[in-house]
Formats: C-alpha cells, structure tokens, sequence
C-alpha cells in the first residue's frame, strides 16, 4: 500500500499517511475515516453523496476531494452543509470544469471557517452557484482566491462584486477571467468599494475643490492607469501635467483614507507651486535620485507650511518612522523625511542628523530646489561608501500621500537605461507652470469645475470621428435591485454635438398643423402654474383677513365706517414652470408605422416642434435633450436647446438633424436632465420623456435591471422636486412604463400618429 504525502495547514481534514494508493480504495477509506465526524443519522446521506458523485463519471478526483474536505464543515458547520455541497459540486463538474470542481469543497472549508456561520456559508454558495451559470469560465478563478474574497467582504458584499463584473463585462468571456482573476483594475477598485474603502471617485469633487480653495490649481486629475506597475499603484503621478491618483490606498480606511486624499492633492499643489524647474538626471545613481526626490519633498512642504502652517497638522501624522531599527536604506529615507518636517523627531543617527543639518543651513536659499540637488548628491555618496544596499525596483515613496516624483526630472535621451529597467525611471515630461495655465484641456477643466455637480467625473475631449466631439462626459451611479445599492460612478453620460438639420423642416411641421397651432393659441391664455399668492384686503374671498377684521371692528366702535375689503384670497398671477424635454432617439425610433410610413422618430420631431412651439410662447423655460446608448460607458447625450438660451434656428436645426440609433439607457440621461432641471429656480420642474421601448442596452441581459434604475431616478427626481412623467409610444408599454413612472404619471399613446397632436395638449393639462 503506496504511502501518500500528508496534507499540512489549517484546513486539513484527514491523515493521508495511511491512505491507500488505489483510487477507489482511498475513497473507501475516506469515506469510512469520515464516520466519526457525523451524528449517525446524517452519515448514510453523506456517504450517498460520496457514492454519488463516485459514479457520475466525473473521475476519481472530484469524489476524492469531496469526501476529504466536506466532513470538516460538520465541524465549522452542520451535517447539513457538508451533504449540500455535493449539488454545487457536482453543477460546477457538468457547467463548468473537473479542476473547478474538484476545488471547490476545499474553498468550501476555507469560506466556512472564516464565515463562522450557515446562512452566510449558503449565501456564500449560491453566489458561487450564480457564477457557475453565469461566468462558469470565470469561477476556477474565484475559488482560487477564496481566502482573500472571504476575509474581506461579506456574503453580500461577495454578491455584489460579482453582480459588478457580470455586469461590467456582459458576454465577454476574456474580459470576466480578467475581472474574477483581479487582472482587471476595475474588479480592484469594485472589490475595495464593496470593502467599504474609500475610494478616489467618491471623494472626486470634494477634492477638486479643496485643491481649488488651497492653491487656486485646477488640474486635470484621472485615475492611475491600469499599466502602471502594483507598487505604483500606491502612489500618487504627475505625469505631462496630468495628476494621477490611485483608487484606493490599501490600510486605510474611513477619516484616514479621507484623510490621505486630501494630504496627497495638497502635497501635489505644492510641487506645482514650488517645483518650478525639472531636475537633468545626468549621471545621478537611483539612491541619489531618491534622495534629491525626497529633499524636494521636503523643500515644497516646508514653503507650503510657511503660507498654510496649518498642513504641518495634515502632513505629519502619516510621518510615522522609528529612531530605532535596522539600517536599511527604505527605512532611513523615511526617518529622513521625518526628520524633515517633524522638529520634535530626534534620531541619533549621525546620516540622519547630517541631512537635516544640511537641509536647514542658514545659507540655503528655499526658493531655489537647485540645493536640493547637491544635498541629495552628498547624501547618497555618504550611504555608498557605507555600502547600504538599495533596491530601486522595489523602493516606494514614503509616506504614503507623496507623490512617486516622477514629475520632477528631465529624462532627456536617457530613456531606456538600466535605471529604467530597475523600476524607478519611467518616461515622465512635467509641463510647465505656464504651459499648463494655456493648455485648451486646462481651460476645458477650469470651466467645468465651477459648475460641475457632485457626480461629476471630469471634462473631456472625444476622438468619435462619427459623432465629432463631445464636450463633457459626467459619471453617474446606477442602482441594481438585486442588491438594492447604487453603484456610484458606474455609467458614464458623454454630451455629443448634435447634428445640423434642415431648421426650415420645423417651419413646415407648423405650417402643416395650422389648425392644431390656431387651438393651442386659443388654449395657452388660460394655462397658469405658479406659485400661490395671498391677497389682502379683498370685497370676495375665501377666508377672512385677521387684520382687515381688527381694524373693521376698531372703525366701528370710533364710529366710523368700515373697511368692506374684509377677505383674502389666493391667486395665480403668472406661470412658474420650467421643463426638460428629453427624447429617446434609439435604433427603434427609426422603425415606420405601417398606416403612414412615417418613422417613429419622424413623429417625435414633430410633436417636439409643436409643444416647443406651445413652451416659447408661453414663455416658459423649456429645454429639449435627446439621448441614446453605447453600453454603460457611453450613453450618448445631446442638448438641442438649453435653459436660458433661445429657440432659434440653432436650436431648431439641431432638432430637424436627429437620427436614431444605438440603444435605450434611460436611467443615466434621467440623471443628466434632472441635473439641469434642479438648477432652475421655478416653482415647479417637470421632465418630460418622450420613449417608443423598454429600457435596454447592449450589455445588459435583465429586463428588470435598467427598469428598476429607471424607477429609482423617478424616485430621486420625486425627493429633489422634480415632477417625471413619460409619453409611452409602445402599445404594450403600460406594464414597465408604470412600474417605472407611476400609474399617473404616464400616458401611452396607441396611435403613434396622433402623436403630434396629443403632446402639445397634454403638456398644456399637465401645466394647466
């Protein structure tokens, strides 16, 4: 009998010294080592289990990994949980793979004793059950990093990072292998949100604005890219006058990852400030690199502090170096720079003392970062002839909010070279202060700062050939029912130029409806929205002025005679209303109604034109926006007339020149409208949605998902005082339009061909 080797670590189950060599007698001996771990009524069911899976022709080991490593969850669990796993195992072997599958009860054991609990052990399982059918490609990936997943989010939060890639990568096989295997920054920056980490994008605007407040500097932040190497990945990058900030800082959490944020932009403002000149690398070895890099640090802060003492209090808690412990090279370049901003810090080091004794001479002019240069090359010479070992590939900034200094040299023609296949040289060109002051994408940035809302991701330019430019892509959350969450920063809405088109099209449309255009006339005198006003001292009315009462019955006992104008009464005086018109410009519309041949599209420019038509000689503040979508990364979004601007020929070009395509994400061009929509100070805001369809898109397979974010933007809009109703074009669209909208709120009209006369009168009962 061949002697196996034995299985050590915490989750083995079984000796396998004493195992049989042959296959099926091994099981036999597993199976009956296994007795002691069940109550006997349990045990036959397990055994069965066993026996099962032994003879569905999944091989030898499936059953062998099964029968070793389930009878621990009676232990971690119940008996309940170690004959259950049997189903998933055996649906992992027929879905997915034998490998996964024979995985699988060993992750099992490893989510049971760090779940500590049955309910969360089966949410845990039907999680995995989800994933087998809907990325099975993808689940060998995920029990491979079970210890990770489980010591770090809960059953639901494990639920919900995996309903964000399978949202997130659709049908695409590679892309679902790259987000479960963490090779995918975004399944990263999802795992550390659901984490409960704070995470860059949640802090975007408040950020923006406290660099804005400190240092009057907008500029062009964005997310660390995903090539940038793990270390990195740490770090925050000024690179071509681009700040570069990464998602998460891994260890800190809550206030302090607020905190670091905020350190790391305020320390970024300050190299903008000061670091006015880039330093040649010549022939400088990567310790002295370090050293001139971790001066200038220090030289900027120390400026900064002069201007702002109070950042001395932000900085210098994540200064946390001991005078004591080896003399390793990372380790002195910290007590260095604590040395450096910390006057209470005593080191008695004789290299540290030097360096700060230097950094701090009397003779040294601060404003010139050429000092910083000599001092880092003295510095570095003094640890070489102490031959300290450094290690620049594997060397990180420290503390943690400085930057990775790359922004600071000037590589010339040195690109390439050993340095910079030792990690610490990439190519990296800083713009210059004033070249950064004229650039068109700071200008573009500086714009959008000052009105950007609190979602808002950043301004961008698009190289869509097809569509031209785009002037501003905005982040928005989406919600998923089946967490009950809002993902925060999950679609992307990108504004596209609207086409020109025939702007006398829109003059004909009303020729065309003479006598729809005569009734609306006719109709717009009587239609009031505004907000109540009192009136005093009234002959009729509703209720009784108190004060013209007390001076009626004062008249009367000095014998005089009273004021009659006794009442009160409310009136409307004028109109009170603005509205945001948005059009659903998906492939659908282009469909053609059979009776007219006109396309659906068609018959929404035209009701458009006519209710525009009703909206300006009201005079009320209307906007009209159109959208489709791309996927949740490009829903595309068009502004054919804004508040505060008139309904011109421009305005009436952009509406003739609409074309449908792509398809219908409603949920984020909601969000984008009401952005508009809460910014106007009327009494009332009514966004009006004009759709032919059901929310869909082409990386979204549930029906109910866009249905349900959809219903939560109505929510929201309802909570921001924002009336939503919607114009259905679908004869069988009461069911999801009224889920989405409310009964109330939404009319769907059968014949599509009454549109144009339908809409301008329902606007006017809606506003009557």
């Amino acid at each position: 009998m061949a002697a196996a080797s034995t299985t050590r670590g915490k989750y083995a189950v079984l000796p396998q010294h004493k195992e049989p060599g042959d296959p099926d007698e091994r099981l036999v001996f597993l199976i009956e080592k296994a007795k002691s771990f069940f109550p006997k009524e349990y045990y036959p069911l397990w055994k069965d289990s066993c026996n099962r899976l032994a003879q569905a022709g999944y091989g030898t080991l499936i059953p062998l990994s099964y029968a070793r490593h389930s009878p621990k969850l009676v232990k971690l669990l119940n008996s309940e949980a170690a004959i259950n796993l049997a189903a998933t195992v055996s649906l992992a072997a027929i879905k997915v793979n034998r490998a996964t599958a024979e995985l699988l009860p060993k992750a099992a054991v490893i989510a049971a004793h760090e779940l500590q609990n049955y309910s969360s052990f089966i949410a845990w399982i039907n999680t995995i059950e989800e994933l087998i059918q809907s990325a099975p490609e993808s689940v060998l990936a995920v029990l491979e990093r079970t210890q990770k997943i489980v010591t770090t989010l809960t059953p639901t939060q494990f639920k919900s990072w995996v309903l964000a890639g399978l949202r997130s990568t659709g049908d695409d096989t590679l892309r679902q292998i790259q987000y479960f295997s963490f090779t995918d920054p975004e399944s990263e920056k999802w795992f550390r949100h659901e984490a409960g980490d704070v995470v860059y994008t949640d802090l975007d605007r408040k950020l923006k604005l406290y660099l804005i407040s400190l240092w009057n500097l907008r500029p062009p932040i964005r997310d660390l890219p995903a090539s940038t190497a793990p270390l990195s990945l740490r770090r925050i990058s000024i690179t071509n006058g681009v700040v570069r900030v990464p998602e998460v800082f891994p260890g800190f959490h809550g206030e302090q990852a607020e905190k670091i944020f905020r350190a790391g932009l305020a320390h970024v403002g300050a190299h903008l400030v000061y670091s006015t000149k880039r330093f040649p690398l010549g022939e400088l070895k990567p310790i002295q690199v370090a050293l001139v890099s971790l001066l200038e640090d220090a030289r900027v802060e120390h400026l900064a502090m002069q201007v702002f003492p109070g950042l001395r209090k932000l900085w210098l808690p994540f200064h946390v170096a001991k005078s004591n412990g080896p003399k390793l090279v990372p380790l002195l370049l910290a007590r260095l720079s604590r040395a450096l901003i910390d006057e209470n810090y005593h080191d008695g080091d004789g290299w540290i003392q030097k360096g700060r004794d230097m950094f701090f001479d009397s003779s040294n002019d601060m404003s010139d970062p050429i000092m910083c240069r000599k001092i880092g090359v003295l510095l570095g010479n003094d640890l070489g002839q102490l031959r300290a070992q450094f290690n620049a590939k594997t060397y990180v900034v420290e503390p943690p909010y400085r930057d990775d200094n790359m922004g600071l040299w000037d590589f010339g023609d040195q690109q390439g070279t050993e340095e910079d296949d030792q990690g610490i040289f990439i190519e990296a060109m800083r713009m210059e202060q004033q070249e950064k002051e004229d650039s068109s994408e700071s200008d573009t940035e500086r714009e959008e700062n000052d009105e950007e809302s609190e979602q808002q991701y950043h301004a961008r330019e698009s190289t869509d050939q097809e569509q031209r430019e785009s002037e501003v892509a905005v982040r928005y959350p989406e919600f998923d029912y089946l967490t009950g969450t809002e993902r925060p920063n999950w679609t992307c809405v990108v504004e596209y130029f609207p086409d020109f088109g025939d702007a006398y099209k829109i003059e004909r449309i009303l020729e065309t409806h003479q006598n729809l255009v005569n009734r609306i006339t006719n109709l717009i005198q009587s239609a009031n929205v505004s907000l109540p006003e009192r009136l005093h001292h009234q002959n009729i009315g509703e209720s009784l002025d108190l004060d013209a009462c007390i001076n009626a019955i004062i008249s009367r006992r000095m014998g005089e005679i009273p004021d009659p104008h006794i009442y009160s009464t409310t009136e409307r005086k004028h109109r009170d209303l603005s509205v945001m018109v948005l059009l659903d410009i998906s492939n659908s519309t282009n469909d053609r109604i059979p009776k007219s041949g006109t396309s659906v599209l068609e018959l929404e420019i035209q009701s458009t034109a006519l209710l525009a038509y009703a909206m300006s000689e009201l005079k009320d503040p209307f906007a009209i926006s159109a959208f489709c979508s791309d996927g949740k990364e490009d829903v595309h979004y068009y502004r054919i007339k804004n508040f505060g601007t008139d309904y011109d020929s421009t305005a009436r070009a952009y509406l003739a020149g609409l074309t449908g395509k792509l398809s219908t994400r409603m949920g984020p061009a909601m969000r984008h409208a009401a952005r508009d929509l809460t910014l106007q100070r009327t009494h009332r805001r009514l966004l009006l949605v004009i759709s032919d369809g059901e929310p869909s898109d082409i990386d979204v397979k549930d029906k109910n998902y866009l249905v349900e974010d959809a219903r939560k933007v109505v929510r929201s809009n309802s909570r921001l005082g924002i009336d939503t109703f919607c114009v259905g074009l679908d004869a069988g669209g009461d069911n999801y339009l009224h889920k989405i909208f409310g009964r109330k709120n939404v009319a769907v009209i059968d014949n599509i061909d009454r549109l144009p006369e339908r809409l301008p009168m329902l606007y006017l009962r809606l506003t009557a």
